[in-house]
């Protein structure tokens, strides 16, 4: 009787056997090609992560030391069964080319690996691409380089103390749109502050300072951090501040309080202060 059902128990078991390489080979569940670069032909997506904030240090043969932060992306794939194997240094040289085509500067690599960067309109996308087990898989991490977004607005009650301990303090959560000096409707939390703080303090005076980072001609970032200065000062006496209290005043690329050699530093200096007068 038990040989009956032996022999379809043994055919369903071999089924998923079967089925079970070709289901491998199916790209991960939610997982898809950056838009920036494509995949080789032949391989499917093993795994897929997406951080929306992360560092990453690509490793750079033949090239200085390099850090990214910003959105990353972490694809490895692997090469379908009976599927055409090309050489590790064709995956290279097809990732190498693909950076040259969309204006890109390659910083470094090998036979196995190669770091690239696109940068364009002030904004920086790392590619880093490094090959295994000859050629049968290869990793592909990209970061989109940016700000870390500033979830949290410093408050009147932290203005004021930094005020007190050094005579100014940065406005975090004052934002502006690149090369403009139009506020941001997401400023909003930050001017409410900065008017609480001006009204519990009716004696204090101040300086609004527009600061930029290095990108650009120098005077052209002193009109720009200017204007901006303006606009935020302009913003507040709408608000109901006394316009004989504030004055304002770009400061450019001068006064930076982070290297502007990558964009993190960039970012930092990107910024708006309140000086005592």
């Amino acid at each position: 009787m038990a040989l009956r059902f032996l022999v379809p128990a043994m055919a369903f078991f071999g089924f998923l056997a079967a089925a079970s390489p070709a289901q491998a080979q199916a790209d991960a569940k939610g997982s898809q090609d950056h838009p920036l670069v494509t995949r080789m032909p032949g391989f499917y997506i093993d795994t897929y992560a997406v951080e929306e904030f992360a560092a990453f240090d690509p490793t750079v043969i033949g090239g200085k030391d390099t850090h990214w932060e910003g959105k990353k992306f972490a694809i490895a794939y692997d090469l379908k069964e009976g599927a055409t194997r090309v050489s590790t240094l064709q995956i290279v040289r097809n990732y190498e080319a693909a950076i040259r085509r969309i204006g890109g500067a390659l910083l470094g690599g090998d036979e196995r690996r190669m770091t690239g960067e696109i940068r364009k309109d002030g904004a920086m996308t790392g590619v880093y691409v490094e090959v295994f087990n000859d050629g049968r898989n290869f990793s592909v991490t990209i970061v989109e380089s940016q700000a870390m977004r500033q979830d949290v607005v410093a408050d009147a009650a932290a203005m004021g103390k930094d005020l007190d301990a050094s005579g100014k303090t940065i406005i975090y959560g004052i934002h502006f749109d690149t090369g403009s000096a139009a506020l941001k409707p997401d400023s909003e939390p930050a001017l409410a502050e900065m008017v609480k703080l001006m009204t519990g303090t009716p004696a204090l005076k101040a300086f609004v300072v527009g600061h930029t980072d290095n990108v650009g001609a120098a005077d052209m970032n002193l009109k720009l951090s200017s204007a901006r200065a303006e606009a935020l000062v302009k913003a507040l006496v709408a608000r109901g501040i006394a316009a004989m209290r504030l004055r304002s005043f770009g400061a450019g690329p001068f006064s930076p309080v982070a290297s502007n050699r990558e964009e993190t530093g960039r970012a930092k200096n990107r910024r708006v202060e309140l000086v005592e007068q």
